[in-house]
Parts: C-alpha cells; sequence; structure tokens
C-alpha cells in the first residue's frame, strides 16, 4: 500500500478551480465581493462629511438697513449659511424648525441699524435646530468671528468709536431642542430606527428561502393561498418582535440615557409600525429574490450599508452632496430618523411629521409589490 504524499499539487488546484468556478456560478456573492468595496469607497470618499455647509437658514427681518444687510452677507459667503425663504412671524419660524425644513432661523429685529449707530448693542437672533449637534457645531462656531470681521469695514469715520473693546452686537445662539448638545439625545432615538432595519429585514429575509432550503417550500406552493396571504403571514408576527425592540429602547432611552421625550408616545408607536412594516416587506422581498439564506443575509447587508450611512444616523444628512441626498430620501431609515427625534425631542404631532410618512408608505407599497410579482417563480 503507497503512502500518500502530504501536499499534492494536483489535487490542491483541483480544489483552486472547484472554487473559482463554483464563485463564478454564484453570481451574488462575486458581485457584494466586488460592490461592497466600491460601495464603501463612494461613501466614504465622496458623500461622508464630517462639516456641513450651505446649511437651510430662513430669516426672520425686521431691519432693512446697510449694516443687516452686511452680516447676512458674510454669513452667505462663510458657506455655512444657504438662505432659502424670508419669514414673517415667529409663529412661522417655530413651525419651519419643528418640520426641519430649516437649519437656522436669524432674526434681525426691528430698528437694528438705529440701535447700532447709538451704540446700545443690538441683539443678533440666532435660532438653530439642535437635534444633531455635529450638523450645527462649526456654523455656530464661526459665528462670532465672521460678524467682528462683516461690520469692522463700516466702523470707520463717524462709527469708529464702535469698533474697539466690547462687540457692538450682542450674539445670541438658541441651540433649540438638545442646547446642551448632548450626543445621546441624537444618537440613541436614532439606534431605534438602526436596529429595526437590521433586525427586521434579515429575520424576513430568511423566511422564505428557509422553507426553500428544508423543502417545505412546495407544501406552501400547493396550498390554497394567495401571494399576498402568504408574505403578509410571514410579516405579521415579525411586527410584535419589532414593538418589543421598540419598547426596550424607548425604556433605555428615558431611565439609562435620559432623553427628552417631549411628544407623543402613541404617535411614535403609530409611525414606528409603518417603519417595521416597510422593513418586513422589504426583508420579504429579499426572500423571494435569494435561492439561499446566505444570498438573503447578503441582500441585507447589502440594503443596511447605504441606510446606516446615507440616512444620517452617523453623518450630518445635510453635509453630503446632492447626489447622496437623493439616495437618502428613498431609504425609509432617513424619514424615520427624522419623524422619532422630532416627536422626542420637538415634540411635534402629526401635523409635523406626515410629511415624512408617506415615503415610507409609498416604499413599502413598491417594494411588497415585487414581492408578490416573484413569489409563485421562487422555485424556478
Amino acid at each position: 500500500m503507497s503512502q500518500r504524499t502530504p501536499l499534492s499539487l494536483a489535487r490542491f488546484w483541483a480544489i483552486v478551480t472547484k472554487e473559482f468556478i463554483q464563485m463564478r456560478r454564484d453570481r451574488l456573492t462575486f458581485g457584494m465581493i466586488i460592490g461592497i468595496p466600491v460601495v464603501q469607497l463612494m461613501l466614504f470618499g465622496y458623500a461622508i462629511n464630517g462639516d456641513p455647509k450651505h446649511l437651510p437658514t430662513a430669516l426672520l427681518l425686521g431691519d432693512q438697513s446697510q449694516q443687516g444687510r452686511t452680516l447676512l452677507t458674510a454669513m452667505k459667503n462663510s458657506d455655512y449659511f444657504r438662505f432659502v425663504t424670508e419669514l414673517h412671524s415667529e409663529a412661522e419660524a417655530e413651525e419651519a424648525l419643528a418640520r426641519g425644513d430649516v437649519q437656522f432661523i436669524i432674526t434681525i429685529p426691528e430698528n437694528f441699524s438705529h440701535t447700532l449707530l447709538r451704540g446700545e448693542r443690538p441683539t443678533l437672533l440666532v435660532e438653530a435646530d439642535a437635534t444633531d449637534p455635529s450638523a450645527t457645531g462649526n456654523a455656530i462656531a464661526s459665528l462670532r468671528t465672521l460678524i467682528d470681521s462683516s461690520l469692522r469695514q463700516d466702523m470707520k469715520g463717524t462709527l469708529a468709536f464702535l469698533a474697539p473693546g466690547v462687540p457692538p452686537i450682542d450674539l445670541r445662539v438658541h441651540a433649540r431642542y438638545n442646547p446642551e448638545g448632548i450626543s445621546q439625545y441624537n444618537i440613541v432615538p436614532g439606534l431605534m430606527g438602526v436596529v429595526l432595519t437590521m433586525t427586521m429585514v434579515m429575520i424576513t429575509g430568511l423566511a422564505i428561502t428557509r422553507e426553500r432550503e428544508r423543502g417545505t417550500m412546495e407544501n406552501l406552493l400547493s396550498m390554497p393561498t394567495r401571494p399576498l396571504e402568504v408574505l403578509l403571514g410571514k410579516i405579521i408576527p415579525y411586527i410584535f418582535v419589532g414593538y418589543i425592540q421598540v419598547g426596550l429602547i424607548l425604556v433605555a432611552a428615558r431611565f439609562l440615557f435620559h432623553v427628552p421625550m417631549a411628544g407623543s408616545i402613541p404617535l411614535l408607536l403609530l409611525t414606528s409600525l409603518i417603519f417595521i412594516a416597510a422593513n418586513l416587506a422589504m426583508g420579504i422581498t429579499f426572500s423571494t429574490l435569494a435561492k439561499n439564506q446566505l444570498q438573503a443575509v447578503q441582500m441585507t447587508f447589502f440594503f443596511f450599508l447605504p441606510s446606516l450611512l446615507l440616512s444620517g444616523f452617523m453623518f450630518p444628512f445635510r453635509g453630503m452632496p446632492e447626489w447622496a441626498q437623493m439616495i437618502g430620501e428613498v431609504l425609509p431609515l432617513t424619514h424615520f430618523l427624522r419623524i422619532i427625534r422630532g416627536i422626542l425631542l420637538k415634540g411635534n404631532g402629526i401635523h409635523e411629521v406626515r410629511g415624512e410618512l408617506w415615503p415610507i408608505l409609498l416604499f413599502t407599497t413598491v417594494v411588497l409589490t415585487i414581492g408578490v410579482k416573484r413569489y409563485r417563480k421562487t422555485l424556478d
């Protein structure tokens, strides 16, 4: 009996060749190998920006003086502020901040120039939506230097007495909704959306592929049930799982991290139901597209990565380029983060959050329709 060699190059090469052939046949896995590094390079290289600029800003203008225009021009030239609208009342300003339409409200009061010229230090009020402190921190930090340098050109001649000493303007910055800039107030509510996205998509992504691998898919197809009935039947139980996660995160947010809960918890639970349904629909659609559980997990990860990076959870949403924001607007997590932070930190009601609900509902309808159409083809 001949002794076998410990390593045969022929056998070794045969195994290597087999793996390459298998990799070529498994196109989804090969696509993930190429696709994930490319996506990460594109997102981290181009889309992620820790110093957001051109932040939407609204004006509450009570004085049209030269000094007021000088200040506004300096803010605009700094690239941090992008003036998008002029408001006419404090109520409009409050509503614009609550809805998240603007990041800043600049208020120049009446008689601003007259008060300045008399040396009485008029007040310039800057209100910031500070639910995400990283989105406004650099812009706020630049204000004092920006204002002093912009007015220096005007403080000449008869106005030279205003230049030295105490700054001629009383700059007041109100960081609304998170005045202390506590990062947990922003991160912990957002974690609810991240956890639900990851778990709900993955759990239901394995639902039909598990049936196929266990050999029970034929039984489902032979039953007198419609595709929508099967898919909804697989989704409903996990809604309760999602609510358990929501409850745990809310309890931790309240008692461990002391996150303020200014809004309606029933409204939060209702909007969570819509978001959970969107992720379950995405997972069940992946389940009808994947051939096995490994592919379902790969699809889940490929969906989760852009959701995590482009939704505004890890990096300021308005700091991303326009093309990245367009992709982010498609993702349910982007809208849910605005909803949950708005309800908990701003006390938003249904009037303020309804604009973020319809994109989630539209997403759910589209992906569930794809899943229903694909269901009968899963054994082809």
